[in-house]
């Protein structure tokens, strides 16, 4: 063919010009209106608020370079970029007398933590599993690897590696275990071994993940379970009677950065994009398990990949290790999410360096003085705006005023073995469809494409991998045996696009803001991934996110787009294998087709959250401008999200005939009150006259358009209501949840994680007298403006 380079921004024209995906929640929050306009806002930042102390916050990622103006997706008042001085804290790192470690906890309190976390996944006794019997307790899955990605994909070449340690950066002891930070310049996989950690303890696990893999509670809590997921891997195969014949062989892998559809390089410790990859995750196995041990009618496999297992060569300088604080919320977070039914990776145990003589690291965190202050409604320097202004300006003060770390605590290393049938990422495809085509002249002179090279070997090879992993029945077995790649390319992508605009609708429904959405944290198969910078909407607001790099791209309701971009990359990624195989005019023409395929799918999804979560089915439209109407209602009082889904869900339940006036008994019961039980409400100021008589007007337009829509028959809400219970969870893993969680852990106290898993099981259910009285309910003011809760860099 003759110019693909051109025809290959297709993908990127998608996503980057007026054909952004115009969701129906997106397009009511475009414009000001009547208040305050981009520019307005602008203008008047400086003078409301000089006074403030200049923020330490960066607005985009640390390793992002600023997304131009057409990849933001545009919020009005919150989505709208600010210059304001934000009030802040200081970055200034000291060294406090404290640090976070964990105490050693007395057999009997070990012992109780973890029964209680077995009970919390509901795991049954060993006796009834035919575990024991002198079988070794990792025969499960040490019989069972199967490791697809290094039996079909290629090692890094030998001479490449050579040349690769001149580079290298680490401990000189370090070069031939394979942990010096270095480039890697071909090869899917470098082999190197996880650190294991001293003193290895569990501290949590999940039952049903390790019943998947055939794992007993006798198996789980043996010392050689302990010893592989803290990294000893072959030390842990050591006393079994075949440990010479099993493939304990460990992995890492290198793939490209590319934020909001724009490949990134520059920001690799080398300059050439050579240095990105498995940091601190390192894959221990693919266990096949077997059909009759899933009851089903096929086997599935499952990678197991522990995170916080040492130094890789793409470390890039770090220690390679995760902290017990991060390790407990990825935990918590993974299986939650599960649970809330996104799609995710899972958990199968945490294990945390334990003892005066464990593995620490020192990380930056936040001390208690780390809080963010911002203007009240009455702040004199915003007397000149209306009340409506004010909200405006607030909202964005809230997402931008968020400080950076200011102490340095000691923290016990810990290891968390996340599990998936594949953790096959767009930046995995990137990175080879970058080398594949990196001789190419944008003015279509210089080489053509040519399926000759190494290179692009390493192309076709890591696509037909991702096919047989995430999709193998429609991508990957009808195509192989015939060598089509064309048609495993044209599947892979569209399976992909469902699946990945069916995780963010799940996002956006559960109120869950992943922080740091790039291509390389982006799994193929749509699976939530990379639990770090997460975290649940208290507030609503639009752009809401924990991390301080997420910036207003990775905001909230700007993850659709996020993902989209992400999609894109996927797409041209893919296409060169097309292009080569149909020539320029077909593969245009594919390429358009998906794309313009893939805007109707991520729409839809998005269209479809908020029809449910107004109890509308999915392809009711009339929905539409019942959110668009709320949706400006909730930024402009301090809504909660969670809260005030479920109230409205008990509205519906409580009111089951549509034809009910008694708007204001409805009000009053999604309002909640304060005074019954602290935080029951979902608003964080109760509403003033204005903004009551707003909602009442609301709820009306609500409940008449669903008499008049075709969601619900005869006029009974009993069916509305049950949609709306199951796509508005009443609990969500929210961070001062967690906070308090592994608060107590680094003080010897685990009963609380086991609580929470408990919790985050059935999180639509209404739960116990006591659960309720402390997890529903919306999050402590202190909680909207510590460090380290209320946002965390």
């Amino acid at each position: 063919m003759s110019n693909f380079f051109a025809a290959r921004h297709i993908s990127r024209r998608f996503c980057s010009d007026g054909t952004r995906p115009p969701s129906a929640f997106l397009r009511s929050t475009r414009k000001l209106g009547g208040k305050l306009s981009p520019a307005d806002l602008r203008r008047c930042s400086s003078s409301v608020l000089s006074a403030l102390p200049s923020s330490t916050a960066t607005d985009r990622p640390r390793n992002a370079a600023t997304p131009s103006e057409h990849e933001r997706m545009k919020f009005p008042a919150a989505a709208v970029a600010l210059t304001f001085a934000l009030a802040s804290t200081s970055s200034r790192i000291s060294t406090p007398a404290h640090s976070f470690s964990l105490n050693m906890m007395s057999t009997q309190a070990s012992s109780s933590a973890r029964t209680n976390s077995r009970a919390a996944v509901g795991s049954k006794d060993a006796s009834d599993d035919g575990g024991g019997g002198g079988r070794h307790p990792l025969d499960p899955i040490g019989r069972n690897f199967d490791n697809s990605w290094l039996g079909q994909l290629d090692p890094e070449d030998p001479s490449n590696r050579i040349k690769s340690l001149s580079y290298a950066r680490g401990p000189e002891n370090e070069d031939s275990l394979n942990r010096a930070s270095r480039p890697v310049f071909n090869g899917h996989f470098v082999e190197v071994a996880p650190t294991p950690l001293r003193n290895p303890r569990l501290v949590l696990y999940s039952s049903d993940v390790a019943e998947r893999l055939g794992l007993t509670e006798e198996d789980v809590t043996s010392e050689e379970f302990a010893k592989f997921f803290s990294g000893d891997v072959k030390g842990a195969f050591e006393s079994h009677e075949e440990s010479g014949h099993i493939d304990t062989r460990t992995w890492a892998t290198p793939y490209a950065l590319s934020i909001m559809g724009t490949r990134q390089s520059h920001n690799c410790p080398f300059g050439t994009g050579d240095g990105y990859g498995d940091g601190r995750a390192i894959s221990v196995g693919e266990v096949v398990v077997s059909p009759e041990a899933l009851d089903g009618p096929s086997s599935a496999r499952y990678e197991l990949q522990l995170k916080g297992g040492g130094r890789t060569p793409f470390c890039r300088g770090a220690d390679g290790r995760a902290v017990l604080r991060s390790s407990i919320r990825e935990f918590l977070a993974s299986e939650a999410m599960h649970h809330l039914g996104v799609k995710t990776t899972r958990a199968l145990s945490l294990v945390v360096s334990d003892g005066p003589n464990g593995n620490t690291s020192r990380r930056p965190w936040y001390s208690g003085d780390n809080k963010r202050t911002l203007p009240s409604m009455d702040d004199p320097r915003l007397a000149r705006f209306s009340d409506e202004q004010k909200r405006q300006l607030l909202s964005q003060l809230a997402v931008q005023s968020r400080g950076d770390p200011d102490v340095m605590i000691m923290e016990p290393n810990a290891i968390t073995c996340r599990v998936a049938p594949s953790f096959v990422r767009i930046g995995h495809l990137d990175l080879f469809s970058r080398r594949a085509t990196k001789e190419m002249k944008s003015d279509g002179s210089g080489p053509k494409l040519d399926p000759s090279t190494p290179e692009w070997r390493e192309l076709e090879k890591m696509i037909w991998h991702a096919a047989f992993r995430e999709f193998p029945a429609a991508a990957y077995d009808p195509f192989h045996e015939k060598d089509d790649i064309v048609g495993a390319a044209k599947t892979l992508l569209n399976e992909s696009m469902e699946a990945i605009s069916t995780m963010i609708g799940g996002w956006i429904k559960v109120g869950f803001a992943q922080g740091n959405f790039n291509a390389d944290n982006c799994l193929v198969g749509g699976r939530t991934m990379d639990y770090g910078p997460f975290g649940f909407v208290d507030e609503y607001n639009p752009l809401f996110a924990k991390w301080t790099g997420s910036g207003e791209h990775f905001g909230f309701l700007n993850q659709p787009q996020a993902g989209f971009a992400n999609y894109a990359i996927l797409v041209e990624s893919v296409m060169p294998v097309i292009y080569e195989k149909l020539g320029e005019e077909e593969g245009e023409k594919v390429q358009s087709e998906i794309m313009e395929k893939a805007q109707e799918t991520f729409q839809r999804k998005m269209d479809e959250v908020f029809r449910l979560k107004l109890g509308f089915d999915t392809d009711d439209a009339a929905a539409d401008p019942v959110w668009e109407t709320v949706e400006k209602l909730l930024r402009e009082s301090r809504a909660d999200y969670t809260m005030f889904w479920r109230r409205l869900t008990e509205v519906a339940s409580e009111f089951p005939t549509l034809s009910s006036e008694a708007y204001g008994d409805m009000l009053d019961l999604l309002c909640g009150s304060d005074e019954v039980r602290e935080g029951s409400s979902p608003f964080h100021e109760p509403l003033d006259a204005e903004y009551r008589s707003k909602f009442l007007k609301w709820i009306q337009m609500w409940r008449e358009t669903l008499k008049l829509s075709d969601s619900s028959s005869s006029g009974d809400n009993n069916e509305v209501a049950e949609r709306m219970r199951k796509n508005n969870p009443k609990y969500v893993l929210r961070e001062w949840m967690l906070v308090d969680a592994y608060s107590k852990a680094s003080k010897g106290d685990e009963y609380m994680i086991a609580e929470l898993l408990e919790l985050v099981q059935r999180p639509y259910d209404e739960g116990t007298e006591e659960q309720e009285k402390r997890y529903y309910r919306r999050a402590p003011d202190e909680a909207l403006q510590a460090g380290g809760t209320a946002y965390m860099s």
